[in-house]
């Protein structure tokens, strides 16, 4: 998986601090150990290339784009010069090890292996030299070769672990950032996916999810070399069993070889692993044409709603993808989650809107349409015998059909996508209240503390569609004389307050959002709107004393 600049530059910045770090102890063991005759060149050179690092460090704290960084061959060079100035090789391994490491953190597992190999022979031969190759200190060359051995190994398998680590932790984050409301749930799971079936380098990769309240399986495919996949299958219930594969309380893979499966898996919940790996559905392998198999359940609301199936990989699948799938889906499932509950509280949105605007066409204009094909119908008998009486009426008519028109045209202006910002919030209600003043001849007090008026965008446009929402439905139903409007902000939330004389709701009392909803009483669409932006709803009414709308809407 190839690096991203970010991770790069962690990289570098890792590597610049571990060398000035190895430098330093390698300094103070050869301090500490060697002679001081002998140590003299040793400790000067070790001591001007610290000072190299500790100037690389610096310049890379005072540049935000990282370190300058000083290349491994260089490294490399110090490496074997002080093999063969060193009087001991304790000192020499703390500058071995770095330089492993720095090969382990680009991913040169040969140059690691020859490395290792070449400093074993460097340092048995720079022991043996020392005892004048005396016979009898053999063992004490094949100690110190097979210390250097091992530890050049375990430092570059350390890397290699960080590297991946690093590498592993990006990827997630990658994939989270997918995970997008504004992206839209289909684009976000296809893009999601495509990912997936790239990093375990499979042929496809699919998710489906169980909605038990709609009683259907959605089920998202994609392919590796898919440019454009198709939106989710819908499908009933009865086909649960071909993509859910099992238990949902298992993880699994399986290998298909003409009529047999075999694999290996464990409960998810405990880990133990499976002693007997159950068959899968012979559909399963006929949907997908499986010859390889990994099984993987996803959760929302902390139970089990599908599974996330990756197929017919280049290499055979092993724990170890079996586990970091599980790790990449537990990460995923709460983003996931969250844009599922976003679209469904959208769609709640819109269904709501599309009532009101139902509702709106039957009490209002479809009513006064019909009123209107009764009265011309009456008018059609009475025009020969009574024109005069005919004409008036007519006339009548004609107002009424003018004060339709002006209210189907406010209903089309409203139902226009705004875009609110905060600089324009003041004005865009002024505007509206001015409005609202000379449609409906309402008394209406608007009150904005634009002191501290600094709101997201995206709070601000459905804010103020809930302050228009408010007050049509008070000229429509409340019969009230009088409102009055405040609105204010401070650190935590903003806060819009709605209050009105009419004859308010049919209940008395006052009540959250929730408790509205249980006794599925209220404005719907409000309660929809609130919701969407993270705040909270309160109504008090009082029947035939007018009503209080309060709503708070947090800032962080």
């Amino acid at each position: 998986m190839p690096l991203e600049s970010t991770e790069r530059i962690y990289l570098e910045r890792q590597v610049t601090l571990a060398r000035v770090i190895l430098i330093a102890l390698a300094l103070v063991a050869l301090i500490e150990t060697a002679g001081a005759p002998a140590r003299r060149g040793a400790v000067l050179f070790l001591a001007c290339y610290l000072l190299v690092g500790l100037a690389d460090v610096l310049i890379g704290r005072l540049l935000s784009g990282g370190p300058i960084g000083i290349p491994l061959a260089a490294d490399c060079v110090v490496l074997v010069t002080f093999l063969f100035l060193t009087p001991t090789v304790f000192a020499f391994w703390f500058l071995f090890l770095f330089v492993v490491f720095s090969l382990a953190t680009r991913g040169n597992e040969r140059a690691i292996l020859i490395l290792v190999s070449a400093a074993t022979v460097g340092v048995v031969l720079q022991v043996a030299w020392k005892d004048a190759f005396a016979w009898p200190a053999a063992g004490h060359w094949a100690v110190i070769g097979f210390g250097t051995l091992v530890s050049g190994l375990g430092m570059g398998f350390l890397g290699a672990r960080e590297r991946e680590h690093l590498s592993r932790q990006q990827f997630l984050e990658k994939l989270a950032r997918l995970l997008q409301f504004d992206h839209g749930l289909t684009e976000s799971v296809r893009q999601a996916l495509g990912e997936l079936a790239l990093a375990f380098e499979c042929e496809q990769a699919c998710l489906a999810i169980r909605d038990e309240e709609l009683e259907r399986l959605f089920v998202w495919k994609v392919r590796a070399n898919d440019r454009e996949p198709p939106g989710p299958e819908t499908l009933p219930l009865l086909r649960a069993d071909t993509f859910l594969v099992d238990s949902l309380e298992s993880s699994l893979c399986w290998e298909f070889h003409d009529d047999r499966a075999n694999g290996f898996g464990w409960d998810r919940r405990t880990g133990e692993a499976f002693r007997t790996i159950p068959v899968p559905p012979a559909s399963t392998r006929e949907e997908f044409r499986a010859r390889s198999l990994l099984a993987v359940t996803i959760e929302s609301g902390g139970r089990p709603a599908g599974r996330v199936l990756l197929v017919n990989p280049r290499k055979r699948f092993s724990s170890g993808d079996l586990r970091w799938l599980e790790q990449i889906i537990r990460h995923l499932g709460p983003p996931l989650e969250n844009v599922f509950l976003l679209r469904n509280l959208r769609a709640r949105a819109v269904e709501s809107e599309r009532s009101r605007i139902s509702r709106d066409l039957h009490d209002g204009i479809l009513q006064t349409l019909l009123s209107l094909k009764i009265q011309l119908e009456v008018l059609r008998r009475k025009l020969p015998q009574k024109p005069e009486q005919a004409e008036a009426e007519l006339a009548n008519l004609q107002n009424t059909v003018q004060q339709e028109s002006d209210e189907l045209r406010r209903m089309v202006t409203d139902l226009r996508p705004l875009r609110v910002e905060s600089a324009d919030m003041k004005e865009l209600m002024l505007g509206f209240a001015e409005r609202f003043r000379n449609e409906s001849g309402l008394g209406l007090d608007l009150f904005i503390d634009d002191r501290n008026l600094r709101l997201p965008d995206r709070i601000c446009r459905d804010l103020f569609q809930i302050y228009r929402e408010s007050l049509n439905n008070i000229k429509k139903h409340a019969k009230a004389s009088h409102v009055v409007v405040k609105l204010g902000q401070d650190e935590a939330k903003v806060f819009l307050a709605v209050d009105d004389n009419g004859r308010g709701f049919s209940f008395s009392g006052r009540f959250t959002s929730e408790e509205l909803d249980r006794l599925r009483l209220g404005p719907i669409s409000i309660k929809e709107r609130t919701r969407s932006v993270g705040g909270t709803l309160t109504v008090e009414s009082n029947p035939g004393h007018g009503a209080r709308l309060t709503i708070e809407i947090p800032l962080s």
